[in-house]
């Protein structure tokens, strides 16, 4: 081909491959990023957006207009400024009408537009849309030389390469896209939020190199979605605000309610840009698969008043446990990537929020000041109309006579210019002059309106010359749009959060009573559940027992402290506060073998709440028959499922008490018969999980250990019988004594025909709250001020109420600061 006539071929031109495929490639990159697929700074809208409202603006379909077909809005865009597919077009409107991806609409449709279900709109040719008062907005001084237009595709017609955008539209209703090799994903935001921060910027325009992403947080905490939802943690939007790349982990809004014994989760609210349906297959696949196994109903009941999927759960199911699940295999946890990409003179640029706000305020300035130029000139060529017709009026019977005696118009302009000095311009208006014009009021009309144009040009001239006032009247701007517009946020922003999913994220830290049966059922209800009553009181059902069963253990404790659960034989267990199911204060509670792997006739018969493992020193633990065993706390920070060895018990004894302890306490053992030994924790020294422990307390024939307290300063020994009788005791009145002795009187021994036995005891303080439960589980909840202090051998005084053949099992100690209003 080389050896070719260059007349058959033309003139050829040899060019590496390597660079022209380069060459290429860019052009049609920068052609993707900049007339398709990223939005400018300025108005925070692509091409394509941008066509579309202007050619809704040209075709006179404002917000307060008819709607037209969106085929003829689409048609028009099309032969107008935008030489694509149809579809494209189409979609690109629909979105701008969609309530669930708009934080605030650009184009109010008629018909269906779509859902959050992923539904498609309907076909152009059903609907029908218009412009909404906001997009109004951002159309707003189109028309006065605000900003620059260019030619159209074919070099007909001129369009706007950018709109004068009273409001910052790019963080309003951020935008997302896929260029060639970058992305933009740019979260919406809160109007009235958002008019805070430029506001601020504003007031403070003069230092805005020290403005921080701290500062500009305190009037715009983070995205608002349109769906609503929850942003956990801050980090996320630190970073974004700060780099314009971050990852916010959005959840859903999940309610969770009782109903009938079971528990319902309903979901209300989606993260952003979520399909409802996918999630709803996405959980009955979960279902399906055995993966989710305490669902047993999943419906979709969201309407007209919004959304509302309700998952009903099996009986028993811990609802905490199910949400924690969804969360964290399905969407209604997800992540929004935000990369703030937009164009900045034509060019893809990250964006700060700081940059992005002094980019919008630039874009206004600029606008600002094209407007007043524009109306400037309008109004000196109106005053300068007004002055030529002022001196006509002056001389009117002069400019008459000229006029008259001229041949033709044109003569009579010139003749007009010549005697009393006009340009072309005012001779033109005075020859245009309606003879109605000439009455005394309109004179009067036209020497007002010049008064007035007058004050109109100054004041445009001081706003030129003063940058400040410009801001002023952005601020201005702002400040009515906002009170226009402005709504309540939508997006709750929750308190920080590890970057990997935590169970503990749901929970919130509040105080709860568990209780534990003899039969090992077990349940926890809040401490609200019990109001407050008088001494000697009949209580309420607290736990519908049955049969033989009866209350064995009240705790206290926090949502997330950490229990760890003794058995009788000896052996520790750990779960979650949370992990125990929550039930109503008459409901019997969740079988312990349902929680814990316990092995034929093993019960547990102690608990401890654990704040944290650092929270004290030693596990001091007690049996039945008086032995004592004293363990670090640290060996049970990793309990295996299966449990562990706590304390090798000698035969017929069994483990009944464990009590948190420093290595400096005094610890305090009473005996059913009315005995108590108090012995400082240094008696007892520390030893490995597999011992048996030593002597503490001798007991005397057929007596056992009720009650193991710490010591508290200040504090006094509440001791309660099994027939409801208690008093307390100030602790000083109990001196330390040797381990392996008999220990000293604590309740007059001589009326437990009466009084009945000591059923339990509790170190507790003046200001606290007691809750007492009965083995039939009846409760009552009293003030340890309401009993008196009295001596180590008094009988007490009558607390609850028993009834026959019930007895008093045990005793919750809740701080006030733990104790909710009654």
């Amino acid at each position: 081909m080389s050896d070719a006539p260059e007349s058959l071929y033309g003139k050829m031109t040899t060019v590496d491959i390597d660079s022209q495929m380069r060459s290429a490639y860019l052009d049609y990159a920068m052609s993707v990023i900049v007339s398709r697929a990223l939005p400018d700074a300025r108005d925070g809208l692509k091409p394509v957006h941008r066509r579309i409202l202007f050619a809704m603006h040209e075709l006179g379909i404002r917000a307060n207009s008819a709607f037209k077909k969106s085929a003829r809005i689409v048609g028009e865009v099309l032969g107008k400024y935008h030489p694509h597919g149809d579809m494209a077009v189409y979609d690109a409107m629909a979105r701008m009408a969609q309530d669930f991806s708009m934080r605030y609409l650009l184009v109010n449709g008629q018909g269906n537009f779509g859902s959050i279900d992923g539904d498609s709109p309907a076909a152009m040719r059903y609907t029908e849309a218009r412009l909404s008062a906001m997009a109004e907005e951002l159309l707003a001084d189109i028309d006065k030389n605000t900003i620059d237009f260019t030619e159209n595709f074919d070099g007909t017609l001129q369009e706007p390469t950018v709109l004068p955008a009273r409001l910052p539209n790019l963080l309003l209703n951020g935008s997302s896209g896929i260029a060639v090799g970058m992305a933009t994903n740019i979260p919406p935001h809160n109007l009235t939020e958002l008019v805070s921060a430029l506001t601020y910027v504003i007031d403070n325009y003069d230092d805005l190199d020290d403005i921080t992403v701290e500062d500009l947080a305190r009037y715009l905490p983070g995205p608002d979605f349109p769906t609503g939802g929850t942003i956990v943690g801050r980090e996320g939007i630190n970073a974004a605000y700060s780099t314009g790349r971050g990852r916010l982990v959005m959840r859903g809004q999940a309610e969770i309610e009782e109903n009938k014994g079971h528990f319902v989760i309903r979901i209300t609210e989606i993260p952003y840009q979520v399909n409802k349906t996918t999630l709803i297959e996405r959980i009955a696949d979960l279902v399906r698969e055995g993966r989710i196994d305490a669902i047993s109903d999943l419906r979709d009941e969201s309407d007209r008043k919004g959304m509302r999927i309700v998952i009903e759960l099996r009986r028993g199911a811990e609802p905490h446990k199910v949400l924690n699940q969804l969360y964290k295999y399905t969407p209604l946890q997800s992540t929004f990537g935000v990369n703030m990409l937009a164009l900045v003179n034509g060019e893809p640029r990250h964006l700060s929020l700081k940059r992005a706000i002094q980019i919008f305020l630039d874009h206004r300035q600029t606008v600002i000041t094209r407007r007043t130029e524009f109306e400037l000139a309008k109004a000196r060529h109106r005053a300068h109309i007004l002055d030529g017709l002022l001196i006509a009026l002056a001389n009117l019977d002069e400019v008459i006579e000229i006029i008259r005696r001229s041949p033709d118009a044109d003569q009579a302009r010139d003749r007009l210019m010549v005697r009393f000095s006009l340009t072309e311009i005012q001779a033109q208006a005075i020859l245009d002059l309606q003879l109605r014009r000439l009455a005394a009021l309109e004179r009067q009309k036209i020497e007002d309106e010049q008064r007035e144009i007058k004050a109109r040009i100054a004041y445009l001239e001081e706003l030129l010359a003063d940058p400040k006032k410009i801001l002023a009247v952005i601020r201005e701007d702002l400040e009515e749009l906002g009170k226009k517009y402005g709504d309540a946020r939508r997006t709750r922003i929750a308190a920080e959060a590890n970057e990997y999913f935590d169970e503990e994220d749901l929970v919130a830290d509040q105080p709860i009573l568990i209780s534990i049966t003899q039969l090992g059922y077990i349940k926890r209800v809040p401490p609200s559940a019990y109001r407050t009553r008088g001494r000697g009181g009949r209580g309420i059902t607290g736990q519908n027992v049955k049969g033989e069963d009866e209350i064995i253990i009240m705790l206290h404790a926090r949502t997330l402290h950490t229990i760890l659960f003794f058995s009788d034989r000896g052996k520790v267990y750990s779960q979650r506060a949370y992990q125990i199911p929550e039930a109503g204060r008459t409901d019997r509670g969740t079988p312990m073998i349902n929680l814990l792997p316990l092995s034929g006739s093993e019960r547990i018969t102690a608990a401890v709440a654990v704040p944290g493992f650092d929270a004290a020193a030693y596990c001091t633990m007690a049996t039945e028959r008086g032995r004592v065993k004293r363990v670090s706390l640290a060996e049970f920070a990793n309990v295996r499922p299966s449990g562990l060895i706590a304390i090798n018990l000698e035969e017929g004894d069994s483990l009944g008490w464990v009590r948190l302890t420093s290595g400096e306490d005094d610890v305090l053992m009473v005996t059913a018969f009315g005995q108590a030994l108090r012995i400082t924790e240094n008696q007892i020294r520390p030893m490995g999980r597999q011992a048996a422990g030593v002597t503490g307390l001798r007991l005397r024939a057929q007596d056992h250990v009720a009650a193991v307290e710490v010591v508290e300063p200040g504090g006094y020994l509440l001791v309660v019988t099994e027939n409801g009788f208690g008093k307390r005791t100030p602790l000083e009145d109990y001196p330390t004594k040797g381990r392996a002795t008999g220990g000293v009187t604590t309740i007059d021994q001589k009326s437990l025909k009466t009084i009945g036995k000591i059923a339990t005891a509790r170190v507790v303080q003046e200001v606290d709250e007691i809750t007492a439960i009965t083995s039939a589980g009846m409760v009552l909840r009293l003030k340890v001020s309401s009993i008196r202090p009295s001596g180590r051998s008094t009988r007490g005084v009558h607390l609850i109420n028993v009834a026959e053949g019930d007895a008093v099992a045990s005793l919750a100690r809740m701080a006030p600061e733990e104790t909710p209003e009654a």
